[in-house]
């Protein structure tokens, strides 16, 4: 049809087919509701608060952002915003909600405004409520007893009776540059904790985080564009100089403070757990991140005492879902006191661990920690394949049981006896969630699937997952669709190819960019490279303090096997793409490595990580101050200043948002003023107004379009 839009503007009109899709599901602990957030359409970016029969399959819309706006567009406060960013989060409306303890009430906000809402459907009032609170409202949470809600604004942390009585700050800033009840930069951006607050299960008096920006320094992002706005301040720890002075304090209801403190030589809170199964834990790392500890809280008194203890002389790993108290009875014939769970290395594999012990086989390499409850724990995890991912519980007698078997990526959401399973698969697009029952023996029953509204992409997926050289470095090589053996095609590597990220998954809607990609005309090739997670702690760790060798190699490795087992890849013809780190290997390929590549397309890349943050930058790479060699070698803009290259010239696409508060676009900057230097033509693209996230729908079609007619112009 003539209105049918490009794959590009479609992709960036649903948001890479996410709209549509249902996600945030909280399962009330009696088993008869579920509630959750979806648009009503797959190009629907007011997301919308929903409420889920599990018996039947009903919905039903609890809360329409349209409606309570008025039609409205949203206001966003600057602090909303980079909330947003940092969790990635580009639609709009109710972005996250949270729950008492019955799933009874759910607490959001928009617009900067206080809304209730009741997802019981059986109350006498309006299903929603909006509160009379302070402007502002970030993360809103409800006590575990539904009679009370907590939220910031303005960096006070504030509680308001549920019927909207009592509204009062609990902790107010002290200066400008303090602010309770949020995560900090480095916790959202590196960490993924979104959240600087809980509650005490008995929900009279809540943890939160103090965090004081004053001592981190300030950067400038300017809009050219825009020569008479002023410049944006941006408190950014760059590597090797200060982080934000984090602490806690217990706020109570009745009034009541207690300040916690812990040693200096911990500055990042990676988690904090409080439930009625024991004492409150956090999560604290040093900065060399080379010691997680596991600290138990005592709330009466701000006292922190050591649990336990993970260290790595390189660095550990923190994963979601722990630490988390299981308590027993586990059956009906043994008690069990409670342990903590956590996940650490043994034995070659990332293990749940009960009080330090493993609890799951060497085999299986653990993602993350999905639910701890009555009948275990619930867990992510690999076996033997990065590209799957896949759900598992395991009893505290060590009982493994697989809950999905697809091939393909999995998540779950447990609550009562019900869970809502999220599964990808490489043979059809998008995902489904399905609700289904949990026996005593863990076998699942089928009950109902949660309507999925997203588009479906007007692409048909040729792609085949692979595995590449001496190494066996999983891959997805993706071909034109029509393509017919015998005809040359020029290669793309699409890699992102660094740590924290896997591009080669079982996933259909994964290799859609590739797929359009090839269809212009090239062999699409997308591998991850040791420093990726799935392959367990010491394929992770090859790339301590080197970045620049191993995950260069292994691309390089991996398209001479791709090519070695099909003819049709025609390596005269090399091009790489990428964004963020996978900008920074693009850029590092044509650079270094121009004998075997011979265009790329950069991406807001890290060019100098003494110009990336703290906590990232210095897992990796150690201090700057301590490993300058280190950073020398790894640094894109040093090595092109040094003239270190080979001599040969290869085009060069660079783009960057100069809105971008993450991969500043200095970074970009500075290299184009280092290849200037050096007499490397290339081209630069700078994007007024974007961010690292390129949401905007025609800004993302053009993108492509203009990348595609590079790399054609360039490879000849």
């Amino acid at each position: 049809m003539a209105d049918t839009p490009s794959f590009p503007r479609h992709s960036a009109r649903t948001q890479r087919f996410t709209l549509g899709v249902p996600r945030a599901f909280s399962i009330a602990p009696d088993g008869s509701r579920i509630a959750f957030l979806r648009g009503k359409h797959g190009t629907d970016t007011a997301t919308c608060l929903w409420v889920l029969d599990p018996a039947t399959g009903d919905e039903r819309l609890v809360a329409d952002p349209v409606a309570l706006l008025g039609g409205a567009g949203e206001e966003l406060t600057d602090e909303e915003k980079a909330r947003r960013e940092r969790s990635r989060q580009g639609a709009a409306g109710i972005i996250g909600f949270a729950v008492d303890g019955e799933v009874r009430t759910a607490a959001f906000a928009l617009s900067g405004r206080l809304f209730v809402a009741d997802l019981t459907g059986q109350g006498a009032g309006p299903a929603v409520r909006e509160l009379d609170v302070p402007a502002g409202v970030a993360d809103p949470r409800p006590n575990p007893a539904g009679t009370h809600v907590a939220y910031v604004a303005r960096g006070a942390l504030r509680v308001v009776g549920a019927d909207g009585a009592d509204d009062r700050a609990l902790a107010e800033p002290e200066s400008d540059t303090v602010t309770y009840g949020l995560a900090e930069f480095i916790a959202a951006e590196e960490l993924d904790r979104f959240r600087g607050y809980w509650w005490a299960p008995e929900g009279d008096r809540l943890f939160a985080e103090r965090a004081d920006a004053a001592p981190i320094q300030t950067w400038y992002i300017a809009d050219p564009a825009n020569p008479g706005t002023q410049p944006m301040d941006v408190r950014y720890p760059a590597a090797g100089t200060n982080n934000a002075a984090v602490s806690g304090v217990v706020l109570g209801l009745d009034g009541s403070r207690v300040d916690v403190s812990w040693e200096a030589a911990s500055p990042y809170l990676t988690a904090f757990h409080w439930s009625a199964a024991g004492d409150p834990v956090l999560g604290l790392m040093n900065r060399e991140q080379t010691r997680l500890t596991y600290a138990l809280l005592d709330p009466d008194s701000g006292m922190v005492t050591l649990h336990s203890e993970e260290s790595d002389p390189r660095w550990v790993d923190v994963f979601p879902g722990v630490p988390a108290w299981i308590s027993g009875p586990d059956d009906g014939d043994v008690e069990y006191s409670s342990s903590l769970v956590t996940v650490g290395p043994r034995d070659g594999a990332n293990r749940v661990l009960l009080d330090g012990e493993p609890l799951t086989p060497p085999e299986l390499e653990v993602r993350g920690v999905l639910s701890v409850g009555e009948h275990g724990v619930q867990f992510t995890a690999s076996a033997g394949d990065p590209a799957e991912i896949h759900v598992f519980l395991v009893s505290r007698d060590g009982v493994v049981r697989q809950l999905t078997e697809t091939f393909g990526v999995h998540s779950a959401v447990f609550g009562a006896d019900l869970a809502v399973i999220g599964s990808a698969t490489l043979a059809e697009p998008g995902s489904t969630a399905r609700v289904v029952r949990l026996d005593e023996d863990g076998d699942l029953k089928d009950l109902c699937t949660v309507r999925n509204v997203a588009e479906v992409p007007g692409l048909t997926l040729n792609a085949t997952m692979v595995r590449l050289g001496e190494r066996g470095l999983r891959g997805v090589l993706v071909l034109p669709n029509g393509h017919t053996a015998g005809t040359r095609l020029p290669v793309l590597l699409d890699p992102y190819g660094g740590p924290h990220a896997q591009r080669a998954l079982a996933a259909h809607n994964s290799h859609l960019a590739s797929q359009w990609l090839a269809d212009q005309g090239f062999a699409v090739l997308v591998v991850d490279g040791r420093g990726t997670p799935g392959r367990g702690p010491e394929w992770e760790r090859a790339i301590h303090h080197d970045f620049a060798g191993p995950t260069l190699q292994d691309q390089v490795d991996a398209l001479h096997a791709a090519a070695a087992d099909n003819a049709d890849l025609d390596l005269s013809r090399v091009a790489i793409r990428g964004w963020s780190y996978g900008g920074y290997l693009s850029a590092l390929a044509a650079l270094r490595r121009p004998d075997v590549f011979h265009a790329a397309v950069v991406g807001a890349p890290v060019t100098d990580w003494r110009l990336y943050d703290t906590c990232y930058t210095e897992r990796y790479l150690g201090h700057p101050d301590a490993e300058p060699e280190v950073y020398r070698r790894n640094s894109i803009v040093v090595g092109t200043e040094a003239g270190e290259w080979a001599a040969e010239h290869r085009p060069m696409m660079v783009i960057h948002g100069l809105a971008d508060d993450n991969v500043v676009a200095a970074h970009t900057l500075r290299l184009s003023s280092a290849l200037l230097a050096q007499g490397r033509p290339h081209e630069m693209l700078p994007l007024s107004g974007v961010t690292h996230m390129t949401p905007q729908e025609v800004v993302a079609e053009n993108l492509m379009v203009l990348q595609v007619e590079f790399l054609k112009r360039s490879l000849g």
